[in-house]
């Protein structure tokens, strides 16, 4: 469903990736991990069509998406890709329920079915009751559950995580692991996570290893 084929990028006159492969299928929990500095947040960026690479190709779903016109990258990042990040990345001024509805306003919803989407994913978050709260109002574990939600109201090809729970501790961090699996189990989610966390790399069905700019 996911192909990276020969991707390569650089920075100047630092090679960071120097020809990456991998193909993942869907449902698939795949961990990126390696040193950092190896590349691993710049290929989530190039998959989640966040950066370009120099040269190579990258299908998702078949289409290529490396060279697409920024409006057809813009919906096919819209429709197709959810994001989660380290720090959560929620809107202050809005309540959970108005930040899981903002990708699905985006791709131009009806407010009604936006809400109705969102009401359930926190539902089965277990967040039915913080719905109206804003950030300030939740717990860490508690923001990035509805970071979670966010990223699924419009049900993409996968969820791209960068360090999810790099900024939990011990008891969140092991909830937001399992639900990733619950996600799987139940919608058939994809994931491609960055992690330097050992618990999380070793639950996932595979790790891909960079070193040296390639994948092993």
């Amino acid at each position: 469903m996911i192909e990276a084929k020969n991707i390569k990028k650089s920075f100047g006159n630092l090679h960071v990736l120097k020809g990456i492969d991998f193909r993942i299928n869907k449902g698939e929990i795949v961990s990126i991990v390696g040193a950092s500095g190896a590349g691993k947040t710049t290929l989530l960026q190039i998959i989640g069509t966040l950066d370009k690479p120099d040269s190579g190709k990258v299908l998702i779903k078949d289409i290529n998406i490396v060279g697409l016109p920024d409006k057809k990258l813009a919906k096919l990042r819209n429709e197709e890709i959810g994001f989660v990040f380290q720090f959560h990345h929620l809107l202050p001024e809005f309540t959970a329920l108005e930040n899981v509805c903002m990708p699905a306003f985006i791709r131009g919803l009806k407010r009604k079915d936006a809400e109705q989407r969102a009401n359930e994913l926190l539902d089965f978050l277990n967040l039915k009751d913080r719905n109206h709260h804003k950030p300030n109002e939740l717990s860490g574990g508690e923001q990035q559950r509805v970071a979670v939600a966010r990223a699924l109201i419009n049900n993409p090809s996968v969820i791209l995580a960068d360090e999810p729970s790099g900024n939990l501790d011990s008891a969140n961090k092991k909830e937001l692991h399992e639900l990733f699996f619950r996600l799987r189990d139940e919608f058939k989610q994809t994931f491609i996570i960055v992690t330097h966390d050992e618990d999380l790399a070793s639950m996932s069905d595979r790790i891909l290893h960079i070193k040296d700019g390639i994948v092993n």
